[in-house]
């Protein structure tokens, strides 16, 4: 294992992600959500392409024992993304990054009611606490207003968006799990690449806008970013163990805030602040918990191996 080599990608991987993310943030007042889905979807293949190829696993890599899986996995992730650039169109770049760290602590309470798995009263009490936090976080946007019409409008529909955006995703990840037992990680990610290049391309019905060349060459460096970022995180967890890596992601914010002051002037409210906080928090727990439950473990079946020559 090469822990350091393995923090470094994954933090790569966030300041990628939050790149994308950015750049497809200007261009979504000027188009349609399922348009940018597209672009961002389908041009993240080639990097995916060239990845496998360059392993010599371009075919091997790409096939697959459970179709009707990954189509479980393309509606949700799709949908999953739909919703997060939707919220990216009304809300600051650090604010629907912030709310969507929800997702996390929806895949543990999916975990248990999809795939049942044991999840002990630490895991229970620390996602009570970080939905807390994401309460707080939305609680600018739970105005009077908000139940009178304006849900369906403005910051609170971008709001919406992402929580919606995060449930999505964790489910997405809870079928990504059931997908790692017979599938290799290059078809997990390519044919969702390709599903979700498929979904957004209908949306083509609503209306798109064909984008002149600055737009078109945004739309692919987006595309690029995102399946670079995609191959950067699937790397990460080949060299340190997921409780070392996991933390990390929480880097996203970091540069949220930067480049979201820096691209866009947007300073975060101090109920943003402190509800994605506790989130973060919430989330280092529980890893940091399971990480000691781990080791405990390694422990006690050191001891109760049996000695050589007894």
């Amino acid at each position: 294992m090469k822990p350091v080599l393995g923090i470094s990608l994954k933090v790569l991987s966030a300041l990628i992600f939050t790149v994308m993310s950015a750049v497809l943030k200007t261009l979504m007042d000027r188009y349609p959500t399922g348009e940018v889905v597209f672009f961002r979807s389908f041009f993240a293949i080639l990097p995916l392409w060239l990845w496998l190829g360059w392993k010599g696993d371009l075919i091997n890599g790409l096939r697959t024992k459970n179709v009707v899986g990954h189509f479980k996995r393309g509606f949700l992730g799709t949908g999953g993304m739909t919703l997060g650039f939707a919220a990216l169109s009304y809300l600051p770049l650090h604010d629907a990054i912030a709310i969507g760290y929800a997702s996390p602590l929806m895949v543990v309470v999916l975990a248990a009611l999809v795939l049942k798995e044991r999840v002990r009263a630490y895991r229970w009490t620390a996602v009570a606490l970080g939905f807390i936090g994401v309460i707080i976080m939305l609680s600018p946007y739970l105005t009077p207003e908000t139940f009178t019409g304006g849900l369906l409008a403005g910051p609170a529909l971008g709001a919406s968006c992402a929580l919606l955006g995060a449930v999505s995703s964790a489910g997405a990840q809870i079928q990504v799990r059931r997908l790692t037992g017979t599938e290799k990680t290059g078809a997990i990610v390519f044919y969702f690449f390709v599903l979700a290049s498929a979904l957004s391309f209908c949306t083509i019905i609503f209306g798109w806008r064909m984008p002149d060349a600055q737009d078109l060459a945004l739309f692919i460096l987006g595309g690029i970013l995102g399946g670079v970022g995609q191959i950067l995180l699937t790397e990460c967890y080949r060299y340190a163990d997921t409780s070392v890596i996991a933390p990390f992601e929480y880097t996203t914010m970091v540069w949220a805030l930067l480049f979201g002051w820096v691209m866009f002037g947007d300073l975060p409210t101090p109920t943003i602040l402190i509800g994605a906080a506790i989130v973060a928090a919430t989330g280092l727990f529980i890893v940091w918990r399971e990480r000691r439950l781990g080791l405990e473990r390694s422990r006690e079946l050191k001891v109760a191996a049996p000695k050589p020559g007894a």
